[in-house]
């Protein structure tokens, strides 16, 4: 491809045509898939940590190691220093993992604050690494009522937000209180089989993406704009030894 073929506006220098063979990872992962579960109610009996409880279970069947994050003592958004406790471990767990499971209740129409705050803590960069960037996610939601899907739509807006590969298929429980038994197991029914859907195929996406993220998350965009401060960062230090005749730390 010549220069020819590019408009003004683009830059050759770090334009990249996608090709299959990037695809091929350096050195295959072999330790179990990561999976982080997040759930949003503070209830005795919540049953967003019920289904959340649930998932784990099966992930660990598929073969994945799991964290739940437990939200009771979480801050609320910027209340505390990010070094609070609970959220210096809320953001080690989301860069630990390789996919996560959100499940939130519905309440009024969308998903609690006790979901979104969670979310909240989990900046777009954190020590200079996007702590969700990649990361594939699966989405689920619990009603108290008849099926609604309000919730798991706001999860996934929220997934892309937080730039996560949120896999096409979701659970959404409705009446909740009918599903699990006193034990907090989770009975027979198709709301059941639709979670092994989900957990499983999150489970696939995350096998396909995990060694590859760095090339998916590699951006026109990104790359171009380090440049131009790599540059930029250059042309700075050459004036300072030209002016001072030493080389600034950074």
């Amino acid at each position: 491809m010549t220069s020819d073929d590019f408009t003004e506006a683009l830059d050759p220098a770090h334009f990249d045509r996608p090709d299959a063979d990037k695809l091929a990872p350096a050195a295959p992962m072999t330790h179990p898939p990561r999976i982080l579960l997040l759930y949003g109610s503070l209830r005795a009996r919540s049953y967003s940590r019920l289904l959340v409880e649930e998932a784990a279970r099966l992930l660990t069947a598929m073969g994945a190691e799991t964290r739940i994050f437990d939200p009771h003592g979480l801050p609320l958004p910027d209340a505390v220093p990010a070094d609070h406790p609970k959220v210096v471990e809320l953001r080690s767990l989301s860069e630990w993992s390789e996919g996560q499971v959100w499940c939130s209740p519905e309440r009024h129409g969308t998903i609690t604050g006790v979901f979104k705050c969670q979310i909240d803590w989990l900046p777009l960069e954190y020590r200079g690494i996007r702590p969700t960037q990649g990361r594939t996610l699966a989405v689920m939601q619990v009603s108290g009522g008849s099926q609604s899907f309000n919730a798991v739509n706001t999860l996934r807006v929220l997934g892309r937000w937080m730039r996560m590969i949120t896999i096409p298929n979701q659970s959404s429980v409705a009446k909740a209180f009918e599903e699990f038994d006193e034990a907090g197991r989770m009975k027979p029914s198709s709301y059941y089989d639709r979670v092994v859907d989900v957990m499983e195929e999150l489970m696939k996406f995350t096998l396909l993406t995990r060694e590859r993220r760095d090339y998916f998350t590699s951006r026109y965009s990104e790359r171009r704009e380090a440049a131009v401060k790599a540059a930029m960062a250059a042309e700075a230090d050459l004036a300072s030894i030209a002016m001072t005749g030493t080389t600034p730390s950074r």
